[in-house]
C-alpha cells in the first residue's frame, strides 16, 4: 500500500505506507538526510522514525529552521534534566521547553542548593551523555501507569500534568537510562549535540502562578557545532554591552523605584526629551496621514471593559477593581485605549462620506505582570502605546490597512530597522473558544491581511493561533544590530468590537451600517520600543533623535564666555546643545563624552576664541578640523535629515 505525501513546495511523493521523514529526506538526497533533525506531518510535530501511514503534507527541518532550532533545544532541555539528575537525584522536574534562544528547565532542588558553581559539571556530563548518541524514543503510556511511575517517584508536578492529560494523549521519551513526561520533537540521537553552556539559574513560580511553589530555573542553550557556541557567546557579552537597562542608566534616560513600584518606569529629562522627540516624530506623520489626536482618562468604568470583551479574557491579570463610594461601582486602570476610542467614536453620527475616521493617541495603559516577568523596559505594568483606531467601511478595509502598512515602513526606515518579516497572525485551527465573533467574520478579516501584505510585497509568514482575541493581526518582527528577533509594531482588523458596542455609520442606501475598525501601533509601546532602539543602536541614537547632539569642551575658566555664547547660539539654532564647565582636563572630559555616547564635542581654547571659530570632534571617529558657526549649524542640519525621509 502506497501513501502520497505532499512537500512544501507543493510536489507530491508516493511512498509505501510506514515509511519514516528520515527516509523521505534520503530519498530526496543524502545532505538533506544528513541535516534533517525534526519534522511535522500535518501540522503535527513528529519524531524523524515514526511512520507514516496515511496520506498528508510533510516539513522536514534543519538546524537552519527555526523549528528545527527548537527541537534541538528542546531535546537538550531533556539532556540537562538527565546530567542534573545525575548530581541531583532527588531534584523533582517540571517542564523544560525550548525557548528563543536555547531552553531552560524549572527544576524543584528541595533542600538542595544549586548555582552557577555548579554550570561546569553539569555541562562536562551532558556532553559525556551525549556521546553516546543516544537515540531519542517517543512511546504512549496509559494515564494509569504514568501516574504511577511519578507516584512512586513523589513528583507532584508531573502528577498534575498527567491528571489534566487522557488516555492517548500521553507520551514519554526515553534515551539512555532517562525518561521524562514529553509530547514529542526531539533530535535522531543526542550525538547531534556537540556544544553546550549553561547561561543563568533564576527563580520561578510553578505555572507562573505566585501561589505556587518556587522553583529554579536553570537556562542553557546548545549547538551542533563548538564554533557556533563560540560566536553565540561573544554575541552574548557584546548585547551586555548594549543592554538598555545598562545604557539607560549611563545615559540618564529613565529609573525604577521600589516605592513607586516594580515595573513602573520614572522618565528622566533625557529619557523625557527623547520620548516626546519620538512622539511628535509619529505625530506628524499621522497628522499627513489624516489621523485626528485624541486624550482619554487613565480609568475606566468596569463596564466599558466588559461590553469591550477584556475583562473577562485579561481581568485577572489586570490590576483589580478600583471600587468608589458609590455602592456597587467600579473601574479599572485602562488596560488598553481601543474602548475609550470607540466611545468618542460613538459621541456623534456619521455617514459613509465620512469615513474613514481615525484617532490617534499616546495613551498609557497598565496590565499586572507577574513580578518574575518583568524586565526593564521591556516588559513593565505601566506602558505608553502609539495607538491609533480607524473605522471604516468594509469597501475602504484593503486601503486603509495598506497605508497603514506604509506608515509602519516610514518608521521602520527612520529609525534603522531594515530587516524584518511580517507574521500573519490568525486563529487557532482547532481551539475556537479563545476568540469572539463569527467564523464568517474572522474569514473576511483574515483575508484583508492576507491580500493587503501580498500587494504591499511583504515578506511574511503565517502563525495559527496568534491572533488577538477580537481579531486577526499583522505583526512586524524586527532584527536588530546583533540578529535578534523583536516584535515591532502592529496591526489588527477588528469586525467584532463595532458589533459588541453597536457602531454604526449611514450608507449609501440612506440605512445603518456596520464599520470595520483597524487597530494599530507602529512603535508597539514607548517603552519596549525605546529598549529596543536603546539595544539596536548601542545608545548611538540618529542625530535628529539623540538627546544631546553636542557637547563644548572649554580648555579653561577663560575660555567659558566664548563657550557659553557658542552654546547659545546653538540653542537659538535648534540644536540640543550642552557645557561642560567641570575643573578637569580636556581629555577626560573629551573621554567622558565618548563614555556618554554624545555625537559632537566643540573644543574650545585660545585659537577657537581668537579665531571665533570652534575646533570638532566627532564620537569614536575623532577631530573633523574647524568650522566657523554658522557652517557648523549647517552641518549638524544636514545630518539631522540622513535617514529621515518625509512621509510618502
Amino acid at each position: 500500500m502506497n501513501i502520497k505525501i505532499t512537500l512544501p513546495d507543493g510536489s507530491i511523493k508516493e511512498c509505501p505506507a510506514g515509511i519514516t521523514p528520515y527516509e523521505v529526506a534520503k530519498d530526496i538526497s543524502e545532505g538533506l538526510a544528513r541535516n534533517v533533525i525534526s519534522a511535522k506531518f500535518n501540522d503535527k510535530k513528529v519524531e524523524i522514525n515514526t511512520p507514516l501511514t496515511t496520506d498528508g503534507s510533510l516539513i522536514l527541518y534543519t538546524w537552519n529552521d527555526d523549528e528545527g532550532k527548537k527541537t534541538f533545544w528542546h531535546s537538550s532541555a531533556h539532556l540537562m534534566a538527565q546530567a542534573i539528575q545525575k548530581f541531583y537525584p532527588d531534584a523533582k522536574l517540571t517542564i523544560g521547553p525550548a525557548i528563543d534562544n536555547g531552553f531552560y528547565y524549572d527544576i524543584d532542588f528541595g533542600d538542595a542548593q544549586f548555582s552557577e558553581k555548579d554550570f561546569e559539571k553539569i555541562e562536562k556530563k551532558m556532553l559525556e551523555i551525549a556521546k553516546g548518541k543516544h537515540e531519542f524514543k517517543l512511546r504512549e503510556v496509559s494515564k494509569k501507569d504514568a501516574l504511577a511511575l511519578y507516584r512512586k517517584e513523589n513528583n507532584p508536578f508531573k502528577i498534575e500534568l498527567i491528571e489534566n492529560l487522557n488516555d492517548g494523549e500521553i507520551t514519554f521519551c526515553d534515551h539512555d537510562d532517562f525518561t521524562d513526561l514529553c509530547r514529542g520533537g526531539h533530535l535522531p540521537h543526542t550525538g547531534l549535540i556537540k556544544a553546550v553552556k549553561l547561561l543563568n539559574v533564576a527563580g520561578a513560580y510553578w505555572r507562573g502562578d505566585e501561589t505556587k511553589p518556587q522553583l529554579t530555573r536553570v537556562y542553557g542553550i546548545s549547538f551542533p557545532k563548538q564554533k557556533m557556541l563560540k560566536e553565540y557567546l561573544e554575541l552574548l557579552e557584546e548585547a551586555k554591552k548594549r543592554d538598555h537597562r545598562k545604557l539607560g542608566k549611563e545615559l540618564e534616560l529613565f529609573a525604577f523605584s521600589q516605592k513607586v513600584g516594580q515595573g513602573l518606569p520614572l522618565w528622566l529629562p533625557k529619557g523625557a526629551a527623547l520620548r516626546e522627540r519620538l512622539e511628535n516624530f509619529l505625530k506628524k506623520a499621522q497628522k499627513k496621514a489624516g489621523y485626528q489626536q485624541v486624550v482619554t482618562p487613565h480609568i475606566g468604568h468596569k463596564n466599558l471593559y466588559v461590553t469591550s470583551g477584556h475583562y473577562e479574557k485579561y481581568g485577572q491579570d489586570s490590576f483589580q477593581p478600583i471600587k468608589t463610594p458609590k455602592e456597587g461601582e467600579e473601574f479599572l486602570l485602562k488596560p488598553m485605549n481601543c474602548p475609550h476610542h470607540i466611545e468618542i467614536f460613538k459621541t456623534k453620527p456619521y455617514s459613509y462620506k465620512d469615513l474613514p475616521v481615525r484617532f490617534a493617541e499616546f495613551g498609557t495603559v497598565y496590565r499586572y505582570e507577574q513580578s518574575g516577568e518583568l524586565h526593564g523596559l521591556t516588559r513593565v505594568r505601566g506602558f505608553t502605546q502609539d495607538d491609533a483606531h480607524i473605522f471604516c467601511t468594509p469597501d475602504q478595509l484593503l486601503d486603509e490597512f495598506k497605508k497603514v502598512i506604509d506608515l509602519v515602513m516610514y518608521v521602520f526606515g527612520s529609525l534603522g530597522f531594515e530587516d524584518f518579516t511580517a507574521q500573519i497572525s490568525l486563529r487557532d485551527k482547532e481551539d475556537r473558544s479563545k476568540y469572539i465573533g463569527s467564523d464568517e467574520n474572522w474569514e473576511r478579516a483574515e483575508q484583508a491581511i492576507i491580500q493587503a501584505a501580498e500587494e504591499k510585497n511583504l515578506n511574511t509568514v503565517t502563525e495559527y493561533g496568534e491572533a488577538a482575541f477580537y481579531g486577526p493581526k499583522l505583526d512586524f518582527m524586527v532584527k536588530d544590530a546583533l540578529g535578534r528577533s523583536w516584535q515591532l509594531g502592529t496591526i489588527q482588523v477588528d469586525y467584532n468590537l463595532p458589533e459588541r458596542f453597536d457602531l454604526t455609520y449611514i450608507g449609501a442606501d440612506n440605512k445603518p451600517h456596520r464599520p470595520v475598525m483597524i487597530h494599530r501601533a507602529p512603535f508597539g509601546s514607548m517603552e519596549r520600543f525605546i529598549a529596543i532602539l536603546l539595544e539596536h543602536t548601542a545608545g548611538k541614537f540618529p542625530l535628529w533623535l539623540t538627546p544631546e547632539q553636542v557637547i563644548i569642551l572649554p580648555i579653561s575658566e577663560k575660555y567659558e564666555k566664548y563657550a557659553k555664547k557658542i552654546l547659545n547660539l546653538l540653542d537659538e539654532a535648534g540644536i540640543r546643545a550642552t557645557i561642560d564647565l567641570r575643573n578637569e582636563k580636556v581629555g577626560r572630559k573629551i573621554r567622558d563624552a565618548e563614555i556618554k555616547k554624545l555625537p559632537y564635542m566643540i573644543i574650545i581654547g585660545e585659537t577657537e576664541t581668537e579665531n571665533n571659530t570652534l575646533s570638532v570632534r566627532k564620537h569614536q571617529e575623532g577631530d573633523l578640523g574647524s568650522f566657523d558657526i554658522d557652517k557648523f549649524i549647517e552641518y549638524i542640519r544636514q545630518e539631522e535629515k540622513k535617514g529621515l525621509k518625509e512621509l510618502a
